[in-house]
């Protein structure tokens, strides 16, 4: 198998359920491939992370759309993602982001811990009264989904009774995501566009009515103020992306982590005992199951990479996962260790699009991992999982979990005396 089979392979049901084999296949042609005359792909850590923080790289921008995706412009996924700071490029990126970096500080998400637990323990209250008949629990749709979309929709301002509606819409749009991508799954996320623009276009209407203290109210008052700080197009493509990035990661996140955890019993029984050691767990899990499998970035000028050079226009599809998982940068990468020194994953990206929410994803990983494994002992799979059939966004679609009623602890909080202990 050369290169462009394995690519192939790679984007198909099978690669995309469990695309880690063939990475490997890749990894063997070298952490920089050629798969097309201006293509390439990248397993490797180093060159993933250099492309990344490489000025002279950017995301896709007006002019390559026009040259490769004729027509763009009607489509609403895509057009909205391009309006966006996600694929933005200096000094339109810079711009944008600077207006909504503010929510995000490291100081206000600290702030948000007795939020984010408060949440956590009363959905897990909730997975414990629905197990109560017997059944088995939807992790997914019971924690993995409530818990971020509740944070990020706190912070945007969306009201609680609303946000049921956003996990379909977004599974929608992020189709658009995915490196290739039919004319039907176009026109679903397409549809998907739609729903979460006119949504947020009817909570823009309402924020100037009546201003609140949320981001969309500081988004609109910006835009109102200064359109050439923010026009209207990137007023809405900015909500939603805030808002589908805000939960979609961190979503894929736990339910990929706690699959992890459940196989790694020995490994979960200490993060139970010692709450503290979440930091470096909730790395680790980042680093051995990506939530975000691949990015691509976009060559202005002639460079170097790996053993092979890239004349200026060249494509580099960087496969995040592969690179969590090189070799030459994590011994044994393959296996689960969260005691593992200095994990620096890719998974949030790097440089100038590094992701604006991370910090908050940690966070409430850092939360709901040690709190389910405290208050579910019993916790346990019930059959297998399933996984969405994307890519680049890695996660379940379904959970399935059983839940021992009478084993669980009451909702309380972090048991003393756990900051004494360090991983």
């Amino acid at each position: 198998m050369d290169a462009a089979e394995a690519l192939t392979l790679l984007m198909s049901h099978e690669g995309r359920v469990d695309p880690y084999p063939t990475y490997e296949r890749l990894r063997a042609y070298g952490p920089v491939v050629q798969a097309g005359p201006v293509f390439y792909v990248v397993t490797g850590h180093a060159e993933a992370d250099g492309i990344l923080r490489d000025p002279g790289f950017g995301v896709l921008d007006d002019a390559l759309r026009d040259q490769f995706l004729p027509g763009w412009r009607e489509s609403p996924a895509v057009a909205s993602i391009s309006r966006s700071m996600l694929r933005t490029n200096p000094p339109d990126h810079s711009r944008m982001r600077r207006l909504a970096s503010g929510a995000f500080t490291p100081r206000r998400i600290g702030a948000m811990r007795d939020v984010v637990e408060a949440q956590a323990g009363d959905l897990v209250d909730a997975m414990v009264a629905r197990a109560a008949a017997g059944e088995p629990v939807d992790f997914m749709s019971e924690f993995a989904y409530p818990l971020p979309v509740g944070v990020i929709c706190a912070l945007l301002g969306v009201p609680a009774e609303d946000r049921p509606l956003f996990r379909r819409w977004a599974g929608d749009l992020t189709g658009v995501l995915e490196p290739e991508i039919t004319a039907d799954e176009l026109a679903v996320a397409d549809r998907g566009a739609t729903e979460l623009r006119d949504y947020f276009g009817e909570l823009i209407a309402a924020r100037r009515r009546t201003p609140a203290d949320d981001l969309t109210t500081a988004l609109v008052q910006v835009h109102d103020t200064d359109g050439d700080r923010l026009s209207g197009d990137e007023l809405l493509a900015n909500l939603v992306v805030l808002l589908v990035a805000g939960f979609e990661t961190t979503t894929n996140l736990l339910g990929n982590g706690l699959v992890v955890l459940l196989d790694h019993p020995r490994e979960a029984d200490a993060l139970r005992d010692h709450p503290d050691f979440a930091p470096a767990y909730v790395d680790e899990l980042l680093r051995f199951d990506s939530p975000v499998q691949l990015t691509t970035r976009v060559s202005g000028v002639a460079t170097r990479y790996g053993d092979l050079d890239l004349p200026a226009g060249s494509w580099a599809l960087l496969l995040l996962g592969a690179a969590n998982r090189d070799p030459r940068r994590y011994p044994e990468p393959e296996r689960f260790d969260p005691w593992r020194p200095q994990v620096h994953p890719l998974s949030f990206g790097a440089g100038p699009h590094y992701c604006l929410g991370a910090g908050l994803a940690r966070l409430e990983a850092q939360v709901a991992f040690p709190l389910l494994l405290r208050r579910l002992p019993g916790l346990a799979l019930a059959g297998q999982p399933r996984h969405r059939t994307r890519l680049t966004l890695r996660g379940y679609d379904t959970l399935p979990v059983t839940i021992d009623t009478q084993a669980a602890a009451p909702h309380r909080g972090t048991p003393a005396g756990a900051a004494e202990h360090t991983p």
